[in-house]
């Protein structure tokens, strides 16, 4: 951010194909970038469609002393996640313009001003697209400018860092790379989370609900923080009528967030990579199994690897090979897997304070995923309304 002026037309539409990478070519719902440049190092993305229309939506922004990674994971349709993908970097980037720099504190804010426009375009909209009530997204960001790295999420997309294994006490070997997570989930799954839903609503017993094993914010939900899900932020919003169709029981107040999670971290020298992705990766893979698929593997095409492991898991916990679930359609391959959107990013500079840019200088660049994988190639957005207008 610092010292650069973001434009749109140098936001770059990546350099992917859909079903590019090995036996995975016969795919039509799968899209990626197998290696470009970011201010400190090299980078990968990958996005695999499962549901009608394609829900998670991923940005990543590059200038000669900066990097955005955004992974944007929709819920009740792909209308959240897009809007976040056209705004949110633009806010980060005029924030950041007017206080010197990136920030936890500047994110904070840009997570805030995305969410007041989003809730104002529902508000507006919703007597004519009810709908739009119940639409909402998680949000990870990724941002490093000056040797640090900010992570904010809300919902359960998530970071984990690659970083090589302390050495203390020791022989001198060859150093492991171990998964260290750098975001939290935000999802009544985990107990940690529940109490801390129960303890901000001590007045409802039964703020979560457990159905059939999961646990749910008034038997709905799994996610405590979102952009968007007006409906369980802003009951007022809403006709009676339309309220009792979404959400059966009386809301007393709001009983989610729009507070991102950011922890902010100087980055080290045995930091190796990132990877960001939506919980449609996690679902099938653990933080390990994530780290260890990438540092064995050649650094090209590392995305669609990760993609491809968690499909091959999703087929074997229903009994069938991969070429089985790769043959499904859209819409039904959501009863398989989620939509699955993963960015690698490599850390080749990783504690200087003036990045060694492998971006040209005062060059722009980026990777905008498809809109959607099975009806958009990458270069085919044309006048897409969800591009970002970065300024």
């Amino acid at each position: 951010m610092r010292g650069s002026r973001w434009c749109c037309c140098c936001f770059g539409r990546g350099g992917g194909g859909a079903g590019r990478s090995g036996s995975v070519a016969d795919d039509g719902l799968v899209w990626d970038v197998g290696l470009k440049a970011h201010a400190s190092g090299e980078y990968s993305v990958a996005v695999a469609q499962a549901n009608e229309a394609l829900e998670d939506q991923a940005q990543v922004l590059v200038s000669p002393a900066s990097t955005l990674v955004g992974v944007y994971d929709g819920h009740g349709g792909p209308d959240a996640a897009r809007f976040v993908n056209a705004r949110l970097f633009s806010l980060i980037q005029e924030l950041a313009s007017q206080s010197g720099g990136l920030s936890a504190q500047v994110i904070k804010r840009a997570f805030g001003a995305t969410e007041e426009e989003f809730m104002g375009m529902v508000e507006k909209s919703w007597p004519s697209q009810p709908r739009l009530m119940s639409v909402g997204s998680c949000c990870l960001v990724g941002a490093i400018e000056d040797g640090t790295l900010h992570v904010a999420n809300l919902g359960d997309s998530r970071a984990v860092l690659g970083r090589l294994a302390s050495t203390a006490g020791k022989k001198r070997r060859a150093r492991a790379v171990v998964a260290e997570r750098l975001s939290r989930d935000h999802n009544v799954a985990d107990e940690e989370v529940r109490r801390e839903v129960a303890e901000a609503h001590p007045d409802d017993p039964h703020i979560v609900m457990s159905s059939h094993g999961v646990w749910r914010i008034k038997g709905i939900i799994q996610v405590s923080r979102s952009i968007g899900d007006a409906y369980l932020k802003r009951p007022d919003l809403c006709s009676p009528a339309v309220m009792q169709s979404l959400c059966p029981f009386p809301l007393r107040r709001p009983v989610m967030s729009a507070v991102p999670s950011v922890t902010s971290r100087r980055l080290r020298p045995g930091d190796q990579f990132i990877i960001f992705a939506s919980d449609g990766l996690w679902e099938q893979l653990s933080d390990d199994a994530a780290v260890g698929i990438v540092s064995r593997s050649p650094r090209k095409g590392v995305a669609m690897r990760l993609v491809r492991a968690a499909q091959l898991e999703a087929a074997r916990k229903k009994d069938m090979r991969y070429e089985s679930i790769a043959a499904i359609e859209k819409g039904r391959r959501r009863r398989f897997h989620d939509d699955i959107t993963v960015v690698v990013l490599f850390l080749d500079n990783r504690c200087e304070g003036t990045p060694q840019s492998t971006v040209g200088a005062g060059e722009i660049d980026g990777t905008r995923a498809p809109v959607d994988v099975f009806s958009l190639g990458p270069d085919d957005h044309g006048d897409d309304p969800t591009r970002p207008v970065l300024r």
